[in-house]
């Protein structure tokens, strides 16, 4: 692509660098300067324009973007009309946003005309919310060049997990002291969590905060949900503890105790054959954001999560404070 001052009787099939408005003419950057225009421009006392020619081989903007948006959509993500060099991309479905990083940074690495720009991955989205953006930086890119970043596109680079509509039972254990309203606004809480997604909560069990009982509502429950989560009257404090124990008596396996996210430490992840079984951290009787709710997303969206992947989530983990916990953090420490 050629760039600069261009004489205006020679700009005709030119595109225009940026925009001109003098005596009633009002064109824009990227206008392709037709005849007419340039005889207009002339009219005007116009000499001179800055404006892009394409030379052979090269790939027009709107294509450019339009060619590169297609390879990364992958599935619930659709592209918007190509339109001043870029395509903005939709989710089709709510869900989490999928994205394949090293294959980004991969496209973002051929050239700096060519970038795309993503949601971090994981992020919820509601349908039709904007997921990620290929912008062309000038009017054309080389065709060699968009030829190398498909290539390092690869496919399917951006991706929405959509929200199942998963039955949900909760068990509450109860110890002297803990209020019934306590218990109810966890549940709502829940409820409103849920909401967004489409999952629903089918059965509610309390019982007290000891194995065999909570052993039992375990099994009850799972025989009717899809995703069982325990909130309980004492937090968690190590494998050996209630949750866990109760778990495990009922022959689940425990995937996980602890996350490197705060609030959210005290979270159990474990697995009875088909159903998730969740030991809510303390903080998830708020409705602000915590560890839990990173687990919770994924689980519903169907998204695998393993012990490495609840590792991976301490860059970014330290979240904001939740004031109702027992042990605040210290601003003055």
């Amino acid at each position: 692509m050629r760039f600069g001052p261009v004489p205006l009787k020679e700009a005709e099939g030119a595109i225009l660098a940026h925009a001109v408005r003098i005596d009633g003419i009002a064109l824009k950057k990227g206008d392709l300067l037709t005849a007419e225009r340039c005889r207009a421009l002339a009219a005007g006392g116009v000499s001179q324009v800055v404006a892009a020619r394409l030379d052979e081989g090269d790939v027009s903007e709107d294509e450019a973007a339009r060619l590169l948006a297609a390879r990364i959509a992958g599935p619930n993500v659709r592209g918007a009309p190509a339109f001043t060099g870029r395509v903005n991309l939709f989710a089709k479905k709510a869900g989490l946003v999928l994205i394949d990083a090293a294959a980004i940074d991969r496209v973002n690495a051929v050239d700096e005309s060519i970038t795309v720009a993503t949601l971090p991955p994981f992020r919820t989205v509601a349908e039709s919310d904007m997921v990620a953006t290929v912008k062309i930086i000038p009017f054309s890119t080389r065709g060699d060049l968009l030829k190398a970043t498909l290539e390092a596109a690869g496919s399917g680079a951006v991706a929405v997990a959509p929200f199942r509509q998963l039955s949900v039972a909760v068990a509450s254990t109860l110890l002297p002291g803990l209020k019934s309203s306590v218990v109810a606004k966890t549940v709502r809480a829940l409820e409103a969590r849920l909401a967004p997604t489409g999952a629903k909560v089918v059965a509610h069990e309390t019982t007290p905060h000891d194995v065999g009982p909570l052993a039992a509502a375990l099994e009850r429950l799972g025989r009717e949900a899809d995703l069982v989560i325990v909130f309980g009257a004492s937090a968690i404090t190590d494998r050996r503890d209630v949750i866990p124990a109760a778990t495990e008596a009922v022959g689940g396996r425990i995937e996980r105790f602890g996350m490197p996210v705060d609030p959210g430490n005290l979270l159990l992840l474990a697995r009875r054959g088909e159903t998730t079984i969740i030991g809510a951290p303390g903080c998830a009787r708020s409705p602000k954001e915590n560890g839990f709710d990173w687990v919770l997303q994924r689980v519903i969206a169907g998204v695998p999560i393993s012990d490495a992947d609840i590792r991976a989530m301490g860059v970014g983990g330290l979240l904001m404070e939740i004031a109702s916990r027992p042990q605040p953090r210290d601003p003055h420490e």
